[in-house]
């Protein structure tokens, strides 16, 4: 039992180590070519949650927003590898930040070919925040010691 949930999270954190390996090979100076998509896909949702709460946002500096992308990836993958609560935390975090502005299904129609695979990748996210959500659950309700009984002295005769 001890092995197979170990290898379960290896294999799905690995998911995370690998593109956030990715994303830190392609970084560069200027963010790489993950800060390319995200700046209209940033500016759009800004633009809609500026007029919806009514407040002008600050600017956000797509440099840095990728760089805090990559350490939440790599170090709340690690951590989740070795069973800490925290690393899962981290990539929740994560995903729900970034899969509503990667995975803008949304925007796009039905029938436009753009859609089925950005809401196929949506769910996928989806599915991934309820297996971390499991995974702290199982977590949390699971006794941290277990108290031996002192077995009753038995009585000489």
């Amino acid at each position: 039992m001890g092995f197979a949930s170990f290898a379960g999270r290896v294999f799905f954190a690995s998911i995370f180590i690998l593109s956030a390996w990715q994303m830190f090979n392609e970084f560069g100076v200027d963010g790489g070519p993950a800060a390319k998509e995200l700046i209209p896909k940033l500016d759009l949702a800004k633009k809609h949650l500026s007029s919806q709460l009514h407040v002008n946002l600050p600017d956000i500096e797509v440099r840095q927003l990728v760089a805090t992308v990559i350490v939440l990836k790599g170090l709340g993958a690690i951590l989740f590898v070795f069973g800490h609560g925290f690393g899962a935390l981290l990539l929740f975090v994560y995903l729900l930040v970034s899969t509503p502005l990667l995975y803008d299904f949304y925007n796009y129609r039905p029938n436009e070919p753009q859609y089925s695979v950005l809401l196929g990748d949506f769910l996928q996210c989806v599915a991934q925040c309820g297996a971390l959500i499991f995974f702290v659950g199982m977590k949390n309700s699971m006794p941290k010691r277990q108290l031996r009984r002192k077995s009753p002295k038995q009585k000489a005769t």
